[in-house]
């Protein structure tokens, strides 16, 4: 058994005083040989010590709040580990298409992807996931995991608006390191949402071509685009110094020879949709341990403390307080 509070624990020796303590009720008689040999009243009285004693340690350990061993056990089910790569530049606070000033502006795109995301992990609960967040660098949001209450607060930290910079390269290789500390089960992939791309640098290309082959990781990318906006699957034919970046950036995850696939998403219902065709792909079984805490104590020593009370004020209930010898 441990404890949260282990320091209380100092206070034991308090518990002890009903026994150190000398009860000052009664009558003074100026001769004791008179009266009786009283042994129940005897036994009474270091029995309700007692009692006192256990209701005090109840109370101090209650406070403490004893628990016990956690458990790691095995849970199967279907779904995937992968880790959500999200664009937190400030072009992200601006909404899909339309006008602001007539009043036809679509929802805004982190809201939109806040709001999808978070349905998405509502409808996989056997999904393990991390967030990392970028503008001008990677942003750690959490660990790969299953806590969903923990992969909310991340994914609501990741759609809030930063700095106007789009730092691909940096959110791309933190994820993949957060890969790197959990065994490998199932699927296993990278989903890059972004309003925007980016140059990769020579260093960051070559960490991306290593490490995303060896920890056997599929990439999804859903752009975000305006109307206006090139597309990736542009057919034009560029000059080699006038590739667009975002058509640049897709040309190199296809030359990384792993799984990609890239989506392009100008309104809610067609990033709901690249959302959903990536759940589908992503759904194997999976296996991943889970930490089942040890039980808590606290409650049950309170409840121990009530009973104990409640003898205690029955037992004072029945002493007598006056005595005549006839």
């Amino acid at each position: 058994m441990s404890f949260q509070y282990p320091w209380l624990l100092i206070l034991l020796p308090v518990c002890f005083m009903p026994f150190w303590l000398k009860s000052r009720q009664g009558r003074l008689y100026s001769w004791v040989t008179i009266l009786p040999e009283d042994r129940l009243s005897r036994l009474m009285d270091n029995g309700l010590k007692g009692l006192m004693t256990l209701l005090l340690l109840a109370v101090l350990l209650a406070l403490a709040h004893p628990y016990g061993p956690e458990k790691v056990v095995q849970r199967i089910g279907k779904g995937a580990q992968t880790v959500m790569v999200i664009d937190r530049s400030v072009s992200m606070d601006h909404p899909f298409a339309g006008d602001v000033t007539s009043g036809s502006a679509a929802e805004i795109k982190s809201t939109a992807a806040r709001r999808l995301i978070t349905k998405f992990i509502d409808s996989r609960p056997d999904d393990m996931m991390g967030v990392v967040g970028f503008s001008n660098s990677a942003l750690y949001g959490i660990k790969i995991t299953n806590n969903r209450d923990a992969i909310h607060a991340a994914i609501n930290a990741a759609t809030s608006p930063s700095i106007n910079q789009t730092n691909i390269g940096s959110g791309l290789t933190k994820a993949v390191t957060l890969f790197d500390s959990i065994e490998s089960t199932g699927s296993r992939a990278i989903i890059l949402l972004s309003d925007g791309a980016g140059k990769l640098s020579p260093r960051v290309k070559a960490t991306l071509q290593a490490t995303l082959k060896k920890n056997n990781l599929a990439l999804y990318w859903i752009v975000l685009r305006q109307p206006d906006d090139v597309s990736i699957f542009s057919k034009n034919v560029y000059e080699e110094d006038r590739v667009p970046t975002a058509v640049a950036l897709d040309r190199y995850f296809q030359s990384l020879n792993i799984k990609y696939h890239a989506y392009e998403a100008d309104n809610p219902a067609t990033l709901q949709s690249a959302i959903q065709d990536i759940g589908s792909r992503e759904n194997k079984t999976i296996q991943y341990p889970i930490t089942i805490p040890g039980r808590n104590f606290s409650k049950d020593f309170a409840f121990l403390a009530l009973i104990l009370g409640a003898l205690v004020l029955m037992f004072k209930n029945l002493r007598i307080y006056s005595w005549k010898n006839t």
